[in-house]
């Protein structure tokens, strides 16, 4: 493995922006005069000492002391203290009195021939009992005149009982008051406890002293020990994506191939000193991805050289038996920790004494917990387990496999069994492949992954070792780890070739994936072809294979596709299978007639199933056959289903077919935490085609709350994966939810803009499944804008045909609010009335409430406000309960502008104005036009213009830019 270094010089901070406020602000005190103490915890690699470092750099109002902790002293009393004074410097520069260094001091620039290069200006190397590297700084940057006497002339390391806890707090009270001091201790629980405890006393206490600061920092499990306990706290936590992308960028200078980059990212997991070891560790023909990348590509070395210190002091015993519970915790990757029990007994098997744990927990590298054994950092827990010796981790598997007996614990016994393998075992893979896929095995998929992966290790060179592989593929896809699935599959590609049925489950898994995380196109063509592949051999598997096929093609928008995969009928189908598969195709055609029988039956055997998968079809089932309330049931059982199995890959697409039937409902409130939790859970499980339906659903939720920036974000975050990966019905989606949230502002030109080319014919057109969905939408928005009479009439017509199929119980309300807004005037009042009676048997606040509004406003400009208030005060309570404020809000103005009173009246001077006049001022401030206002309020140009005249009189202004800022005054005002 190369050495060499392949990335750019040190790079800069990332990440840490709240972090490095809160240092700022440090500094910012100490300037002003003031004192303050600030402590910086973080597990190893996340960047301790490279924020200190940062903060020393850039303090520039005073003085400053910097030390580190040197491991090897923490048993020396005051060594700590000795450290932190040994780092100011004397007036001349000369050792501190009593010291001996055994190098001499040097001033920054100065470089012995053929030694390291200096720290950057401001800094020296101090080698003495403060430990080798210990920082301390210049003369010329930090002492001025005279230097720091009261810190500049420490005694000789005084005896465990001669300096009290007072002692460092009273050297800061002399210290010179003339310009600030900035202490900072790195690896401060390091140091000896008799200065800690000085340390902590005169943290606590830093307010008596004037403009002094201690910037500490200490391991993440220290931070609430007793000499640290109540101290002004930041926690490093790993990078996030965009940071840790960003400092890989740095390292490699933007030369790292995508798919090197993105395996560099996953395996750092948000440390960026990992991060950059594995950078480093690669050459450069391995970042440009033309190398293959090392096996594991964190190795022992590279973990321990980031947490290895964690580890170097333990003894021997301790490491015995920590790299035990690292081999358990292998069979459950993702578990909770390992077996207590199981330990214990391999342990006591070995001779190691049980207690040897307790180092490890005074060190805060792992922990008992109830009947589970933890490591606090999984990076700690992988250097134990890949930095020991292939021959330790093998005897650690045996023991462990020793320890465990019983049919019950057959799966791990065999896992652990082939982890300390040696060799080829024809008979050990055989059996752990049978009892990695036993129905009767109790485990979770990545347990039967790992199991599977291991089988074939030690299976001998046939064709088993290809099938094995992919099946193990297959449940790290279900155990939400698709990258893990697809180095699986490249595995498995080389033993699959002229098999026919290994080949087929390679693209299935294949497809899965991409269904899941890339273009559905593509996955569509691999799902059909597993299909074709595996016909002969698995019938249920091809079948699988197609409907997975239909589920791309429907994401798609492509119903023809859609029929294609459905289409060939298999030999001898399972009735559920088959009733599934005909009643689509019969919705699809357009038969619902023909559909209803076979749908109605998959939805009765879903009474008493609990396979998730086949209860999301149910649900779909059951939103074609437009029953919502049923597909928010069997939603929620496959959701159940989901997590009972722990399939991590099924969950988020639980919550999305729930979300999206609790939307169908109208509970716009679950719809939003479902959606949060599955955005949540796709995101860990690399599922960025789910991410996107969820971002859709939250823009559709958030379009009728009125948060303008939530559902610009979710929006645009599902238009991000939308278009690459053609996901047509997301787009659609989120397409909607700008429209609505343009018709509930009132700017219906917009939202009529948006969704007419979604709804009318061509290329443009929205998903076969939203459209009509939309159209309701599209003939609001057409006909309060005054324009596409055409088109609107054509939309309606179209929906009727679509309503009269039964597939979604608002549409007959939704119908008549249609003909009622494109009727003439004596007719539309009926039509009204007969919508209203249709929501009464459909249920659904919201929607019942939108027609509730447009019947007032009909009332209104029909010069009938005390109907119309009526009407109004309905809808405002019904949208108030639906949470739908932006509709809310709309409902009040109209409130207004009969005369009555609104839930929230307006004060200041706006209340001047006419109920008119001020629901055009709300609509000027928002930077509507007076076209555009007119259309809004239903009145004429000239009309707003009167009223806009009359309000700039009664306000005593002269522009619309000083309308909008008074508007905002009034109603922050009214808000608070």
């Amino acid at each position: 493995m190369t050495t060499k270094t392949t990335t750019g010089t040190t790079p800069r901070l990332y990440g840490r922006d709240a972090e490095l406020d809160a240092v700022a602000a440090l500094s910012e005190r100490l300037s002003s005069g003031r004192s303050g103490v600030l402590l910086i915890a973080g597990e190893p690699g996340l960047g301790r000492s490279a924020l200190m470092e940062r903060a020393v750099r850039d303090f520039t109002a005073g003085r400053v002391l910097h030390t580190r902790a040197a491991p090897a002293e923490r048993h020396l009393a005051h060594s700590g203290l000795h450290a932190l004074l040994s780092s100011a410097p004397s007036p001349a520069g000369a050792p501190p009195p009593g010291t001996a260094p055994s190098h001499p001091v040097r001033t920054p620039g100065d470089r012995p021939a053929g030694g390291p290069a200096p720290h950057p200006p401001g800094h020296e190397t101090f080698t003495g009992l403060a430990g080798a590297g210990a920082r301390r700084p210049a003369t010329d940057r930090h002492t001025g005149p005279g230097g720091l006497p009261p810190l500049g002339h420490p005694p000789t390391l005084p005896p465990p009982s001669g300096t009290p806890p007072t002692g460092l707090l009273d050297l800061l009270e002399r210290a010179d008051r003339n310009r600030p001091l900035l202490v900072c201790v790195d690896d401060a629980h390091l140091w000896d406890p008799l200065s800690r405890a000085a340390l902590g006393f005169a943290a606590r206490r830093a307010e008596s002293v004037p403009a002094v600061g201690l910037l500490l920092s200490v391991a993440g499990h220290r931070a609430g020990a007793p000499d640290f306990a109540g101290l002004p706290l930041v926690r490093l936590g790993p990078l996030g994506d965009r940071a840790a992308g960003a400092l890989l960028d740095d390292l490699t200078s933007g030369t790292a191939d995508p798919l090197v980059r993105d395996a560099l990212l996953r395996e750092a997991g948000g440390n960026p000193a990992l991060l950059t070891a594995l950078a480093r560790r690669l050459s450069p023909a391995q970042l440009a991805g033309h190398a293959p990348l090392p096996r594991p590509l964190a190795d022992g070395p590279a973990l321990n050289g980031v947490v290895g210190g964690r580890l170097a002091e333990l003894p021997p015993a301790t490491r015995d038996l920590l790299l035990l519970v690292a081999a358990a915790h292998e069979h459950r990757p993702d578990g909770c920790g390992a077996d207590a029990a199981l330990v214990l007994r391999a342990a006591r098997a070995a001779g190691i004494d049980p207690a040897a744990l307790d180092a490890a927990e005074r060190a805060g590298v792992a922990r008992s917990a109830g009947d589970r054994v933890r490591f606090d950092d999984p990076l700690v827990r992988r250097a134990v387990h890949r930095g020991a010796p292939l021959a330790r981790r093998r005897a650690a598997h045996a023991r462990l496999a020793a320890a465990l007996d019983g049919d019950r614990d057959r799966l791990a016994r065999l896992t652990h069994r082939a982890l300390a393998a040696e060799g080829p075992d024809a008979r050990l893979a055989a059996e752990l492949a049978s009892a990695a896929v036993a129905p009767d095995v109790r485990a979770e998929p990545l347990q039967r992954s790992l199991a599977l992966a291991r089988a074939a290790d030690v299976t001998p060179a046939d064709g088993s070792c290809a099938a094995r592989l992919t099946a193990a593929a297959e449940y790290a896809r279900l155990g939400g780890r698709p990258h893990r699935a697809a180095e699986l599959l490249a595995a498995a590609r080389e033993g699959a070739a002229g098999h026919d049925a290994v080949r087929g489950g390679a693209e299935l898994v294949r497809g899965a994936l991409a269904l899941r995380d890339g273009p559905v196109a593509d996955a569509y063509e691999a799902l059909l072809m597993a299909a074709a592949l595996l016909a002969p051999h698995d019938p249920e598997g091809a079948q699988g294979a197609r409907f997975a096929a239909m589920e791309a093609a429907w994401a798609a928008g492509d119903s023809a596709s859609c029929l294609a995969a459905l289409d060939p009928r298999p030999a001898r189908p399972r009735p559920e299978d088959d009733d599934f598969r005909t009643g689509l195709l019969a919705a699809l055609t357009g038969r619902f007639g023909d559909a209803r029988g076979p749908l109605r039956r998959v939805l009765d055997r879903a009474a008493c199933d609990d396979d998730p998968l086949r209860l999301l079809r149910a649900g779909a089932a059951a939103l074609v056959l437009g029953d919502v309330a049923v597909a928010c049931r069997v939603n929620a059982r496959a959701l159940a289903a989901a997590r009972a199995r722990a399939a991590a890959t099924l969950v988020p697409l639980a919550l999305e077919h729930l979300a999206y039937a609790e939307l169908r409902t109208g509970r716009h409130a679950r719809a939003r935490a479902h959606a949060e939790e599955g955005l949540r859970t796709a995101h860990r499980s690399g599922q960025r085609n789910v991410v996107a339906h969820h971002h859709a659903v939250l823009a559709l939720v958030a379009s009728i709350e009125g948060d303008r920036a939530l559902l610009a974000g979710h929006a645009d975050a599902a238009l991000e994966v939308a278009g690459p990966h053609g996901l047509a019905q997301a787009a659609s989606l989120a397409e909607w939810a700008r429209a609505r949230a343009d018709l509930g502002r009132g700017m219906a030109l917009d939202a009529a803009a948006r969704l007419g080319p979604l709804v009318r014919p061509g290329h443009r057109r929205g998903h076969f499944a939203v459209r009509m969905l939309m159209a309701p939408c599209f003939v609001e928005a057409a006909v309060l804008a005054g324009e596409c009479a055409a088109d609107a009439r054509t939309a309606a017509e179209e929906f009727a045909v679509w309503a009269a199929l039964g597939g979604d119980p608002q549409a007959p309300a939704q119908l008549a609010r249609c003909r009622a807004l494109l009727a003439p005037g004596p007719e539309a009042e009926a039509l009204y009335a007969h919508a209203l009676a249709r929501h009464e048997r459909a249920g659904g606040d919201f929607e019942r409430a939108r027609t509730l509004l447009l019947y007032g406003k009909w009332l209104r400009r029909r010069r009938r406000p005390r109907e119309a208030r009526g009407r109004l005060k309905d809808a405002l309570y019904a949208f108030e309960r639906s949470g739908a404020t932006v509709w809310a809000e709309q409902t009040r103005a109209e409130l207004r502008a009969t005369g009555g009173a609104a839930a929230r009246e307006t004060a200041g001077p706006l209340a001047r104005l006419t109920p008119q006049q001020l629901r055009i001022a709300r609509c000027v401030a928002e930077g509507a036009t007076n076209r555009e206002v007119a259309l809004r309020l239903s009145i004429s140009p000239r009309t707003v213009d009167h009223h806009l005249r009359n309000v700039f009189a009664l306000l005593g202004i002269r522009s619309r830019v000083e309308l909008s800022r008074l508007v905002a005054r009034e109603e922050t005002v009214g808000a608070g």
